[in-house]
């Protein structure tokens, strides 16, 4: 795309005229200004579009036996394991990385902190997405989608976690739409539904911020239901909560870093000057905020710990690998956050976003999967389980760079305001 837009001046669209001063039509904004034989031809050239193309052409068929032959079928799950890697990773882990929204959305909108305008879309794209996906995730492992519903209308229960869960992400879901609303209006023209929201934008902020909260927290509180099953390490009845809600400032966080960053160097084509000029200075920004993270993370995991009692654990295998996941996925990155951001090394702290990113990952699987029941059996995912997992996430890709390739995210829309 990026060798297209250097011939044709036309393009990235970036405002509702052409430069001959005719307006563009809003299928001629969908095929981003191409021909359909022209969109054709570019999408062929690109070797991910083939990646993808064999991703789909198993996943897709191995979703419908899930729908059709059931979840044995195409997992190992049981009463032992119920939660394989369609929560452990899709619901548990893409929750806590797309926290950046209600982030940069008060960073923005309640702090004031304007200079971080440029990545503040990006952040509630990536907060939109990575929900509305944790929910496909859930959808799958549960089957039903008609049913979605129903814990929230129909078999009520206010004092279950769970309820509490379903309403605070569809609520979040809500605000999230509505917060990238004004990106629509602009690329669409509709003006008047862009200056509604933004009348509104300071109470959807305190809406996000609130939501967030409750069910980042939520998520670890779904853990107490099964007390006895987790490793004690894993788990700590006092501050399970709090150990979800506290990972997931840092997940998001660097989740930005590394999502701005992908754009800065396979998108640019796509960034205006402004984002482009500014992604490294916001990049060291971030990374300050995540080494707060990261070492209040570090010292309630200490505490939950002294707390519990837990100590004879440290000299078991299981002790050892418990240090070894908050050794990689989070002293490592906190000492690179901290030094990159001390000596501005931009790079070093993209590779520690990176490894923060894993590391969150990592710990959700453990805490879900690896650790469930860890005095019984070792799950081992069914390897349909696992192509589904990618066939999904590589869906969210998609979704993703389609936003991107023609919403005013990573780049100002030119003409009225």
């Amino acid at each position: 795309m990026k060798d297209i837009v250097s011939d044709v001046p036309a393009i990235p669209i970036v405002s509702h005229e052409k430069p001959d001063g005719t307006r563009w039509t809003l299928k001629e904004k969908l095929w981003l200004g191409l021909s359909p034989a022209e969109y054709r031809a570019q999408f062929f050239r690109n070797p991910v579009n083939w990646l993808l193309i064999g991703i789909f052409a198993v996943g897709i068929p191995i979703i419908l036996q899930r729908y059709i032959f059931g979840l044995a079928s195409v997992t190992h799950a049981s009463n032992d394991y119920p939660w394989g890697l369609f929560l452990g990773f899709g619901l548990f882990g893409m929750v806590p990385l797309s926290a950046s929204g209600f982030m940069l959305g008060t960073t923005v909108e309640i702090f004031g902190r304007k200079d971080f305008h440029p990545i503040e879309r990006l952040a509630l794209l990536n907060g939109l997405l990575g929900y509305f996906f944790a929910v496909i995730y859930l959808e799958v492992d549960l089957g039903m989608p008609w049913r979605l519903p129903y814990p929230m209308f129909v078999s009520l229960g206010p004092a279950a976690v769970l309820f509490l869960v379903a309403w605070h992400v569809a609520t979040y879901l809500s605000v999230q739409i509505a917060e990238l609303v004004p990106a629509f209006c602009e690329w669409y023209g509709w003006l008047k539904g862009k200056r509604f929201i933004r009348s509104i934008i300071l109470g959807l902020t305190i809406a996000g911020i609130i939501l967030s909260t409750l069910h980042q927290g939520a998520l670890g509180a779904l853990f107490t239901y099964a007390p006895g099953k987790v490793h004690p390490l894993w788990y700590s009845d006092a501050f399970q909560w709090i150990h979800f809600f506290c990972s997931s400032i840092f997940a998001g966080l660097s989740m930005l870093i590394v999502s701005s960053s992908i754009c800065k160097y396979f998108m640019r084509w796509r960034c205006d000057d402004t984002f482009l000029g500014s992604v490294d200075r916001l990049t060291l920004g971030l990374a300050k905020g995540c080494s707060y993270a990261m070492i209040t993370y570090l010292v309630i995991k200490i505490v939950a710990v002294a707390h519990d009692n837990e100590y004879a654990y440290l000299l078991t295998g299981w002790g050892q690998y418990y240090l070894l996941e908050l050794g990689i996925g989070v002293v490592l990155p906190m000492f690179l956050f901290a030094y990159g951001v001390k000596h501005a090394r931009v790079g070093l702290v993209r590779f520690a976003a990176v490894i923060s990113v894993l590391g969150i990952i990592w710990n959700r699987i453990n805490t879900a999967m690896i650790t469930f029941n860890w005095n019984l059996y070792q799950e081992i995912p069914h390897w349909k389980e696992v192509w589904i997992t990618i066939t999904i996430y590589a869906l969210y890709f998609i979704t993703y760079r389609f936003i991107l390739y023609r919403l005013p995210i990573l780049y100002e829309w030119q003409g009225e305001k």
